[in-house]
């Protein structure tokens, strides 16, 4: 699909305006909303970069570049907050991610597909398989929190204040990143090697011959990075002045905004397929990028925490994101576990996420 073709390629104007609201010193609150505008297009301009490079490459490497840059700009914001010291936005922005990507998105193509299909099918034991990572993957992100607890401890508050663990949490959190990694690379090898049936089904009219050449690719991968860089870094940057400015908390802006504009172009694509009626890729890109935020996102932000700000990063979340990831991994595995899905299922998942926004806000 050549650029002119999507509409989300017009909110690069706001890339200029960005810069120059940053460079005129004006409101932060401007500043964040248009960097969080311009972030839009520059992270779905990175996606089709990484599909046409995945197109060349064949289906094994094609998967692993696919899912190595799939959530590359949710990762580029977190690490540009985790230097500024800002530990319960990016841990806000993780459960967001997690949460949007399986209830925000996965609901939107169900919502979509089924308003123009009776019923959609998919391949229930891949389903199975991203729901059971999600579920792997909650679990392992509560569990930190659970110790914190029954060692009478609190857990961290919503006002985006870090909060002080003890030492050895510091390396409980460390030790599970490391599991979470090991997990995900398993993950790689079932859907990229041993079952790659499931997770890359041939689609019927696919043109291999029409993907960009490689040099486009890696230089439009490289420039769209440059840019998401630089957004981000205005994005983080004007947060919590602009958090202030507009009356909400870092916790809700971390949760629901960021997390939604890092994953802007996957919310695209994958109601975009969903209307398709291709309801197997709008599944594996909702539940499979979910689970690969807590199993590789999360793990190398703890991982760079020992490297960037003030302190490391435990892998300990409030009531409220602990709420939040558990309603997910417990409703995704329950409407996917029959392969089928219907516009209201779709529905009753943006309810949950709604209802988790309208808790979160007053949080």
């Amino acid at each position: 699909m050549s650029l002119q073709m999507r509409p989300v390629y017009w909110l690069g104007a706001f890339i200029p305006i960005a810069l120059a609201l940053r460079l005129a010193h004006a409101a932060p609150s401007l500043i964040f909303a248009t960097s969080a505008a311009g972030i839009v297009p520059t992270a779905a301009l990175m996606g089709e970069a990484t599909e046409q490079l995945a197109a060349r490459a064949g289906p094994g490497i094609g998967g692993l570049v696919n899912v190595t840059f799939g959530n590359a700009p949710e990762l580029i914001i977190a690490i540009f907050a985790l230097a500024d010291g800002l530990q319960e936005v990016v841990k806000a922005s993780i459960v967001g991610s997690v949460v949007g990507n399986a209830l925000l998105v996965l609901g939107a193509a169900m919502l979509a597909g089924g308003w123009r299909h009776a019923r959609q099918t998919f391949d229930r034991t891949a389903a199975q398989a991203q729901s059971g990572m999600l579920l792997v993957t909650v679990v392992a992100l509560v569990l930190p929190a659970v110790l914190q607890l029954t060692r009478h401890g609190s857990l961290p508050s919503v006002g985006g204040v870090r909060h002080v663990f003890e030492p050895d949490l510091e390396h409980v959190s460390l030790l599970v990143a490391l599991v979470l990694i090991a997990t995900y690379l398993a993950g790689l090898v079932f859907s990229l090697r041993t079952h790659r049936d499931l997770f890359n089904p041939a689609q019927p009219g696919d043109d291999a011959t029409s993907a960009w050449s490689l040099r486009r690719s890696v230089g439009t991968l490289a420039i769209a990075g440059v840019a998401v860089a630089v957004m981000s870094e205005l994005l983080v940057g004007s947060i919590e002045q602009a958090s202030r400015d507009i009356g909400v908390s870092q916790f809700f802006v971390g949760a629901f905004v960021v997390a939604v504009v890092g994953n802007a172009a996957e919310h695209y694509v994958a109601v975009l397929a969903a209307t398709k009626d291709k309801m197997d890729l709008a599944v594996n890109i909702a539940v499979g990028s979910s689970a690969q935020i807590g199993l590789f996102v999360a793990p190398i932000l703890v991982l760079l925490s020992f490297l960037l700000g003030p302190s490391p990063m435990a892998l300990v979340f409030n009531g409220y994101e602990l709420a939040a990831l558990l309603s997910a991994a417990l409703i995704v595995p329950v409407l996917v576990s029959d392969g089928e899905s219907t516009w209201f299922e779709g529905f009753q998942l943006i309810a949950l996420y709604t209802i988790l926004g309208i808790v979160f806000y007053y949080a």
